[in-house]
């Protein structure tokens, strides 16, 4: 018997599933205080968070909490991981595309276009791990959005399955992580947006992350634009394709190869193909492309 609770946070959906009813309530006060402290280290809409000091105090080395460190290098290891495609140095191009505060907030308006400034590259973060210390360089800013949720969502499904001796889903926006054994798969629906035609696929273990371009958008003066940069332009993405849904061992893998797509397209399907690992493309005009053992009959969006 499955039991499941959901709520908002992050301006998007959090989902809880636990195959043990007994421990739905304490697990999903437990999965509420890791996100907050996750929000406190690495939010780029609080002033008062770490992320928010390190980006004010750019060009200098700033003490920071482990749990900041440990984002941090998840982060860079996605950025190598995906040859930049995913790269935590984008927040002023994030920021000059529109999205720069609440996405509800920016909706409200019409952004203004700015110029988009040259994302410093990932290369350039320093990470001294043993004094807990970060710097970035003058100028620039950090946005840990690709891989902070995933990896939340990692640590909450492998932390809570663990405390409570079940299979534990965890499913934040996009981005979900299955741990424990459970009975029987997790049917999960697959879409671009919420409350879009849905493909159905199991998963039984590891992670299954949806990035895309369509949901998070908003209105600026020359049109539409969206919060998935390409770091080699300092822009919203415009590559071939607008949604990628993969399956990895963890959610952060899974979310780095999804975002990378649309992120950089063509040049990130190499890596993803020597990856192997199933995935569900949708081109700009709703073709589907299926790799690596994606279950069949899905259908174009």
């Amino acid at each position: 018997m499955t039991a499941t609770r959901t709520w908002t946070a992050w301006s998007c959906t959090v989902r809880l599933t636990v195959d043990d009813p007994t421990a739905l309530s304490p697990a999903c006060g437990e999965l509420k205080l890791l996100m907050d402290r996750v929000d406190k280290a690495a939010s780029r809409f609080r002033d008062d968070s770490e992320l928010a000091t390190v980006n004010e105090r750019a060009g200098a080395m700033v003490p920071v909490s482990r749990l900041l460190v440990d984002l941090v290098d998840v982060s860079l290891v996605a950025a190598s991981l995906s040859g930049g495609a995913v790269d935590p140095t984008v927040g002023a191009a994030v920021i000059a595309a529109g999205y720069d505060d609440d996405i509800e907030q920016v909706r409200q308006r019409k952004a203004p276009v700015l110029i988009p400034p040259v994302v410093p590259g990932w290369q350039r973060v320093q990470l001294n791990r043993k004094q807990a210390l970060i710097g970035i360089p003058e100028g620039s800013a950090l946005d840990l959005g690709a891989t902070a949720k995933a990896w939340t969502a990692d640590r909450a499904a492998l932390v809570l399955s663990k405390r409570h001796g079940c299979a534990v889903l965890v499913e934040i926006g996009g981005d979900l992580r299955a741990a424990g054994t459970p009975a029987e798969p997790w049917v999960i629906k697959v879409a671009e947006r919420e409350g879009d035609p849905a493909v159905a696929v199991t998963l039984a273990h590891g992670g299954l992350t949806t990035s895309t371009r369509t949901a998070r958008t908003w209105d600026t003066e020359t049109g539409t634009a969206h919060h998935v940069i390409d770091p080699r332009t300092g822009k919203p993405a415009d590559g071939p394709y607008r949604t990628a849904s993969i399956w990895a061992p963890t959610a952060v893998r899974a979310n780095t190869f999804s975002t990378a797509i649309i992120a950089t397209g063509e040049a990130a399907l190499g890596r993803l193909t020597l990856a192997r690992h199933p995935a569900r493309l949708v081109d700009a005009d709703g073709e589907v492309t299926e790799l690596a053992g994606w279950p069949a009959a899905s259908r174009a969006a």
